[in-house]
């Protein structure tokens, strides 16, 4: 085979064959060897407005690791976004390296750079890794960054608003498992108390749910011990307790082959992005064992109608109030499934893609 060839082979195989399947319009490779950033910006589809979704920071062990999430993230952000009715495209970012260690003003304000390089195409955000103190260094390159603290006039910390869509899609499911939304006397695994997981904790054990959590960090289950009467598990050993509802609100792909087959359920609904490993197969999978899957990307949008308040003009009630409509979504989701016999995440997706082609024939007339 001759260089040319093996050159050929090798792009059919590689980042635009990747790109291809996802059907994302841009990737940003963000570089800068001074502050230590090494960042992709992945900007998946902007049909509905700007690409807005949040920036990352994570110890990924590879950059394909790295790629495969952002990718994975952005599309998400897109159905959430539509899903939700916001004029918003979706997108994400992520940086490699130990938030706790590597971070670092300068960094954060070089990143800041790369985004305002975009013009407006793409708005980042806090998430896992990145904090309101990062978003004002950011804010200090660039006027596209939300997730600012509310002294700047932004909505401050979203995930109080993540979790309560969250515990509102939960309530919902009950509605449809049980006849009744009422979590009183539920058993509910929470897995992962970090700020949404743990707010969720709060709303749950407040309505009367009897709670499980699981987490790495020994601070955080001290507290939701001490604070909501929370039990505690190691690791897997939550994917086989005798449950009502399993909440998983730590990463992504943990709703695995293995993981599914191991529930002991009804319900499955929680914070975490991207829960399922593979869409299709896995989705199928709850469906043809009985469980009751809330889509991710619907029930926890309640983040990002918190950030999107903030493009428009923020109001705290009016964010609360918007997010209480993936009530009524989530139960909408689960009759399309029904009428049609398919799984959630399919309904889901269905219902997110439908409006980006009705706004994407609408602008074709232009």
């Amino acid at each position: 085979m001759s260089n040319t060839s093996q050159e050929t082979h090798k792009t059919k195989d590689g980042l635009f064959a990747q790109v291809t399947t996802t059907n994302h319009e841009q990737i940003v490779f963000c570089n800068d060897n001074d502050s230590g950033l090494k960042a992709i910006i992945a900007i998946h589809n902007t049909v509905l407005g700007p690409g807005l979704g949040g920036t990352r920071m994570w110890n990924y062990s590879t950059e394909q690791e790295a790629l495969n999430d952002v990718l994975r993230l952005s599309r998400g952000m897109t159905y959430k976004a539509a899903i939700s009715g916001l004029n918003l495209g979706g997108a994400k970012a992520v940086i490699i390296g130990d938030a706790k260690k590597d971070k670092s003003e300068a960094m954060m304000r070089k990143f800041g750079r790369f985004v305002e390089n975009l013009n407006g195409k793409y708005i980042t955000a806090e998430d896992v890794g990145t904090t309101t103190k990062d978003m004002e260094y950011v804010k200090m390159s660039t006027d596209s960054v939300a997730g600012l603290p509310e002294s700047m006039g932004g909505g401050g910390d979203p995930s109080p608003v993540t979790a309560y869509g969250t515990y509102l899609g939960m309530k919902a499911s009950a509605q449809k498992a049980y006849g009744s939304d009422s979590l009183e006397g539920k058993k509910i695994a929470i897995q992962g108390i970090g700020k949404v997981g743990m707010h969720l904790t709060e709303l749950v054990t407040k309505e009367g749910g009897i709670v499980t959590v699981s987490d790495i960090n020994q601070a955080s289950l001290k507290h939701a011990v001490s604070a909501y009467g929370a039990h505690v598990v190691d690791g897997d050993d939550i994917y086989g307790l005798d449950l009502d509802i399993f909440a998983p609100c730590a990463l992504g792909a943990i709703l695995n082959t293995r993981n599914i087959k191991a529930l002991k359920c009804d319900i499955i609904a929680g914070a975490a992005n991207n829960q399922l490993a593979d869409e299709e197969e896995h989705g199928l999978l709850i469906k043809e064992k009985g469980l009751l899957y809330a889509p991710d990307f619907l029930i926890n949008a309640g983040g990002l109608i918190n950030v999107y308040s903030e493009v428009v003009g923020y109001n705290r009630e009016n964010a609360m109030r918007d997010t209480e409509n993936i009530y009524d979504t989530t139960l909408n989701i689960f009759n399309l499934a029904e009428e049609q016999n398919i799984h959630t995440q399919k309904a889901a997706t269905l219902l997110a893609q439908s409006r980006i082609d009705a706004i994407l024939s609408v602008q074709s007339t232009y």
